[in-house]
C-alpha cells in the first residue's frame, strides 16, 4: 500500500502515540512485579489483550478461522512473543526502564543478521559495520547494568532476539490476517500456551513462575499492562497502514525519551552518562541502517551495499519495511 501524502502526517501521529504509550507497558509491569511473579505479569498481558481485542474482531466481522500455515505461524508468533515479554518483564523488575529498553534497540541489528543467515539477504560492509558499532554501544549499557544487577542485565538482549524473530514471523503472517485479528489470535494462542506452564510450575515453587491471587492495586497494574500493549500496538499498526515504514522507523527511537521520562517520574531512575552514551551509539547505528535500507530500496538490483545509491527523481515508491510489522 502506497501512502498518500495527506495520510502520512496522520501515520506519523499514530507512531508518536505508540512511542508515548508503549513505555507504560514497562511501567505497569515493573509496578506489578512488586507483588506477583514475572510469569503472571506475562500471562496477564495476553489475557487482557485477548479480552480487549475479541469484541473489536467481532464488531469488524473479521475472519476467525485459520488455515494450517496460518495457524503454525500464529503459534510461533505467540511463542516468541511470550519469550520476548517474559525476558523484558524480568529485566525491568530490577533494572531502570531506559537501560533495559536501550538494549532492546539492538533488535534491528539482529534482524539484519538473521535476514542474512536465514534468507541470504545481501548485507554489505557498511551495514555490518553499523551493526558492530551498535553492539559496542550495547556493551556500554550492559557493563554498568551487569555490575549493578548481575546476569539479569542480559535479559533485554533476549528480548531483542525474540522480538526480532517476532517481526520476521509477523511479516510472513501479515498477508493472511488483518492486524486486529492478528493481535487477537496471537494473544489467545499465547495465553493457551503459557497458562499450562504457570499451572505446572506453581507447585514446584519456581519464584518467577509462581501463580498467586493479585491484591489491591496489582489488579489495576496487570490490566494496565494488557491495555497499554493493546493500544500501543494498534497505534503502530494503523500508523504503518497510513505511512511508509521507512518514514516511521526513525521515530521509533523517540520511545527511549518517553521511557526515560516515565522511569524518572515514577521510579526516580535516570540513566547514567555512560548509559546515555551507549544509547546514543545504538540509536545512531540503527538510524544509519535505516538510512542504508532506504537507499537500497531506491537502488536498482545488483547495486552492492557499499556502492552509493543512484540519484533519482522524486516520486512514490514502495517502502521497504524497516520496523515492527503490523500487529
Amino acid at each position: 500500500m502506497t501512502a498518500s501524502a495527506d495520510r502520512v502526517p496522520l501515520g506519523v501521529a499514530f507512531m508518536l502515540g505508540f512511542c508515548a504509550i508503549a513505555p507504560l507497558i514497562d511501567v505497569f509491569s515493573k509496578l506489578a512485579t512488586g507483588s506477583v511473579s514475572v510469569g503472571e505479569v506475562t500471562l496477564a498481558r495476553f489475557l487482557v489483550q485477548g479480552s480487549l481485542m475479541a469484541p473489536v474482531v467481532l464488531a469488524m466481522g473479521l475472519r476467525l478461522r485459520m488455515g494450517g500455515r496460518e495457524l503454525r505461524l500464529t503459534l510461533v508468533r505467540a511463542l516468541v512473543s511470550i519469550l520476548s515479554t517474559y525476558c523484558f518483564v524480568a529485566a525491568v523488575r530490577v533494572m531502570p526502564l531506559a537501560d533495559a529498553l536501550a538494549l532492546v534497540f539492538v533488535e534491528p541489528f539482529i534482524i539484519l543478521l538473521l535476514g542474512w543467515a536465514l534468507y541470504g539477504e545481501r548485507v554489505g560492509p557498511r551495514r555490518l559495520g553499523a551493526a558492530a558499532v551498535g553492539f559496542l554501544g550495547a556493551l556500554l549499557v550492559v557493563r554498568p547494568s551487569f555490575e549493578a544487577f548481575g546476569a539479569v542485565a542480559f535479559f533485554p538482549l533476549g528480548t531483542a532476539l525474540f522480538f526480532a524473530l517476532y517481526i520476521i514471523v509477523t511479516r510472513q503472517l501479515a498477508p493472511f490476517q488483518h492486524p486486529a485479528a492478528m493481535q487477537f489470535h496471537t494473544a489467545l494462542a499465547a495465553a493457551v500456551l503459557w497458562l499450562p506452564v504457570m499451572l505446572i510450575a506453581t507447585p514446584f515453587a519456581v519464584p518467577s513462575l509462581a501463580f498467586g491471587w493479585p491484591q489491591g492495586w496489582t489488579w489495576g497494574f496487570l490490566f494496565g499492562v494488557g491495555l497499554a500493549a493493546t493500544v500501543s500496538h494498534m497505534l503502530m499498526s494503523f500508523g504503518l497502514r497510513l505511512a511508509p515504514a521507512a518514514t516511521l522507523a526513525p521515530l521509533h527511537y523517540l520511545e527511549i525519551v518517553s521511557s526515560a521520562s516515565f522511569g524518572y517520574l515514577v521510579f526516580g531512575n535516570f540513566p547514567s552518562l555512560l548509559t546515555w552514551l551507549g544509547i546514543g551509539v545504538i540509536c545512531a547505528s540503527g538510524l544509519y541502517i535505516i538510512y542504508r535500507e532506504r537507499q537500497l530500496a531506491r537502488a536498482p538490483d545488483g547495486v552492492p551495499d557499499h556502492a552509493p545509491a543512484p540519484r533519482q527523481e522524486p516520486g512514490p515508491r514502495g517502502p521497504r519495511e524497516g520496523i515492527v510489522g503490523e500487529g
